[in-house]
């Protein structure tokens, strides 16, 4: 037999992704970035313990607006990550199986990643609590 060139499936230019199917593929990349990121925390930790001139180094990378944006995306990354981790152990529990309730708590989780996200930074750059 011939083999048949056949589209991977779903396919997708033909599939159109749901709100199930981006939620998971963000949850995949947010739980990359976190890992990545945690390699960021490291370096801001040796810096600590190595003091004076390291830690004025990294900090003044950090405070640029580069910085400051990979930080933002950082902190976006891991609210999103646990409030969907939250929307997921709710499904373990056998709450939110419904097609009506699973598109509340993806938007809940969208809106909510936002909403708090934006509240950390207004908070932190108030010069904290």
């Amino acid at each position: 037999m011939a083999n048949r060139e056949r589209p991977l499936s779903p396919h997708l230019q033909v599939y159109r992704p749901q709100i199930t199917t981006v939620m998971s593929i963000l949850h995949r990349i947010t739980g990359i970035a976190i890992a990545v990121g945690a390699f960021g925390l490291v370096w801001w930790l040796l810096a600590v313990a190595a003091g004076g001139e390291a830690y004025a180094s990294v900090s003044a990378c950090l405070a640029s607006p580069l910085g400051k944006l990979v930080l933002a995306a950082f902190s976006l990354a891991l609210v999103y990550h646990l409030l969907n981790g939250i929307r997921h152990l709710l499904w373990d529990a056998g709450w939110g199986f419904e097609l009506p309730e699973v598109y509340r708590s993806g938007y809940t989780v969208f809106a909510l990643g936002f909403v708090l996200t934006a509240a950390i930074w207004f908070i932190a750059l108030r010069g904290g609590a």
